[in-house]
């Protein structure tokens, strides 16, 4: 365990949390005048909704960008999770249960798959991924035309409701940020992660068989994927094709990640960065909705600001030789 916990590099990423007080500051100020109010409770709570389902799903990623891999199934995931759920409700309170196990199902099997072609076939993350998701995008476009099954109605209450002025949606996120936090900085598998992210040799090196940590990474993923298309059902009211690919998961996903200081080579990086990273996209999108702002505009300010913070996060964690 020494060994390996000389390997582990914990998460740094403070600049992600003050470049979310500044936007949120600054944004407040510019939406203020124009006669609007960021941080009132309606405002507040549309952001907290906007992330749960992002940062859901950038949790997973995460885990498995600290492997050293990725995921570009996710987005496709999503969506064929949110149809298996209201398609096995059906609309009954009873099958809520079955629903669930059914979607973790789904995700343990993708997962599986993933791991095992990255980890033992030795097939590029991004090219085995991508295959996965052409293939989930086949099964997809084959079995549904559109809307599909429904959610019970006491289940659309993780969508909607809240405790206090708290969406369940974000208590839903923090949860599972919480677990995945855990198990990072907190268990033998979580050093494990990142031991072989920061550097598969000395990993193998140190005893660690590298193979079960990617895929258990990618289920992990999956996993978080699934519980995205959940929440996703339950905000809906039925299973939708393309609600994954409408939301742009996997990219976004990756983006937030990179944005909270996880470094795409692995190694480096957690949870509470990446949620800050989702936050600051939701409070950024919050404001140019607020001010109206042209779609087209909206994604160059959205993309600068990722290339700008990743540039400037590679530039202070540069080490000299």
């Amino acid at each position: 365990m020494t060994a390996i916990a000389a390997r582990v590099r914990l998460p740094s990423g403070g600049g992600v949390h003050l470049a979310l007080a500044l936007v949120l500051v600054i944004g407040a100020v510019i939406v203020a005048v124009d006669g609007g109010n960021l941080l009132s409770q309606p405002s507040i709570t549309g952001i907290l909704h906007r992330s749960a389902a992002l940062g859901i799903v950038a949790v997973g990623q995460t885990i498995v960008l600290l492997v050293g891999s990725l995921d570009l199934s996710v987005a496709y995931l999503i969506s064929l999770c949110s149809l298996v759920a209201a398609e096995t409700m059906a609309g009954q309170e009873g099958m809520v249960l079955p629903a669930v196990l059914a979607v973790l199902g789904v995700c343990v099997v993708v997962g599986l798959v993933n791991g095992l072609v990255v980890s033992l076939l030795r097939v590029n993350a991004f090219i085995a991924t991508l295959g996965m998701a052409l293939l989930l995008r086949g099964v997809i476009d084959d079995q549904y035309d559109g809307p599909a099954g429904q959610v019970a109605q006491g289940f659309q209450r993780i969508g909607y409701d809240r405790i206090g002025p708290i969406p369940v949606a974000a208590l839903l996120m923090g949860a599972v940020a919480l677990v995945a936090w855990f198990v990072l900085t907190r268990t033998k598998l979580g050093y494990r992660i990142y031991a072989v992210g920061g550097d598969v040799e000395v990993a193998r090196l140190s005893g660690i068989r590298t193979a079960p940590v990617v895929v258990t990474a990618h289920v992990l993923c999956a996993v978080c994927a699934g519980v995205a298309g959940l929440f996703l059902a339950s905000r809906l009211g039925a299973g939708t094709p393309t609600v994954g690919t409408d939301g742009g998961y996997d990219l976004e996903s990756i983006a937030a990640a990179v944005l909270g200081g996880t470094a795409l080579a692995g190694g480096k990086g957690g949870v509470v960065g990446t949620i800050s990273g989702v936050l600051l996209l939701a409070v950024l999108d919050s404001v140019f909705n607020a001010l109206e702002v042209d779609p087209f505009f909206k994604n160059v300010v959205r993309g600068t600001v990722i290339i700008v913070a990743v540039a400037v996060y590679a530039v202070r964690t540069r080490r000299p030789r």
